[in-house]
């Protein structure tokens, strides 16, 4: 008999489900065989299998009415990926009555502020397949949309999402959108919380080195992990009905030390192939804490504190904060510019 991967052995055998973090046809046809069951897309993942696969997509696009503009131009590229990948994950989307089988369709990045945008977005892409799941920016605005979203009854994950009071304000406000739909009788959506565990690493690695701050590389390779416990901590006691879901890993390590967690990571093909070597233990790790020399040392560094500590910030700092200021900056000009003026 054959043995079981590890990425087999976490979807069958643990309570972590994993999603394909890729746009790529091909990769996702191996992800499916080793237990993905959602898949995570964002502009740059989009615009790069396009440009791979440039023949392939241009046949799938359908006919372009005249004077589309630009950011329309963009949808119309991004649908027909994301189209082609919810076809794929929808006999896991039935399997599991709704409960997996997602793919993420995000909206335009540079719209991260305004409100009327993200929400003609959200309502155009969620008709795409009954299994999208639109991608909202975790920003004041974007919490916003993500109520409105939740009230009609559209899965939503929220994304640009960093840090404990943005999965926290992310879950809030997914609740009273909940309430507002099963007050209304109306079929109820699922939200997805990102933590984009690696990025939250990178970008406090340039702050520690800028701040000459007394802070460890082992420290900062741990900053995130500290984050990700903590507020998985406080969706466990507060019972939240969004899911954490963990992004942009950076290594094996963060798949390990988070094993075993009732939440879902989404695992890029570079970090797949690592974790199906042999000799990767298999064991749940989720409830080893970061030890408190550790977190002490990363909480002289306030962009951490910021990211850790429940009141960390307020909504109307989200868009405000570092990283997400790059990170926004990077899905519109490495992502989004590039499918509004992509031909094909």
């Amino acid at each position: 008999m054959t043995e079981t991967s590890y990425l087999q052995w976490l979807a069958n055998e643990t309570t972590t489900a994993w999603w394909h973090d890729s746009a790529e046809p091909e990769e996702l046809g191996r992800g499916l065989t080793q237990g993905a069951v959602g898949v995570t897309t964002n502009p740059v993942l989009t615009y790069l299998s396009l440009r791979a696969h440039p023949e392939q997509w241009a046949r799938a696009l359908p006919p372009q009415p005249d004077g589309l503009g630009a950011e329309e131009k963009a949808q119309e590229w991004m649908g027909v990926v994301v189209r082609s990948a919810a076809q794929r994950l929808l006999p896991v989307y039935e399997r599991t009555g709704g409960q997996q089988g997602y793919v993420c369709a995000q909206v335009n990045p540079a719209r991260a502020a305004d409100v009327k945008a993200m929400t003609s977005m959200a309502h155009r892409f969620s008709a795409w397949a009954p299994n999208i799941a639109v991608k909202l920016p975790a920003t004041a605005a974007g919490l916003d949309v993500l109520e409105e979203c939740a009230a009609e009854g559209i899965t939503v994950t929220a994304t640009v999402s960093f840090t404990v009071p943005q999965v926290i304000a992310i879950a809030e406000r997914y609740r009273r959108g909940l309430a507002r739909a099963r007050r209304a009788g109306k079929p109820t959506g699922r939200c997805f919380a990102v933590i984009m565990i690696g990025r939250l690493d990178d970008y406090l690695r340039d702050v520690v080195l800028d701040q000459k701050a007394d802070v460890t590389e082992a420290d900062v390779r741990l900053a995130g992990l500290a984050v990700t416990k903590r507020a998985y901590t406080l969706y466990k006691d507060r019972s939240y009905e969004a899911v954490l879901l963990v992004a942009a890993l950076r290594g094996m390590y963060h798949m390990i030390e988070l094993a075993g967690a009732d939440l879902i990571m989404s695992i890029h093909p570079t970090i797949q192939a690592a974790l199906l070597q042999p000799g990767v233990p298999r064991e749940a790790h989720i409830a080893a804490p970061v030890a408190p020399d550790v977190i002490a040392r990363l909480a002289r560094v306030p962009e951490f504190v910021k990211a850790y500590e429940p009141d960390g910030m307020t909504p109307a700092e989200f868009i405000t904060f570092g990283l997400t200021q790059r990170t926004l900056t990077q899905f519109t000009e490495s992502g989004w510019r590039l499918l509004e003026s992509y031909k094909g």
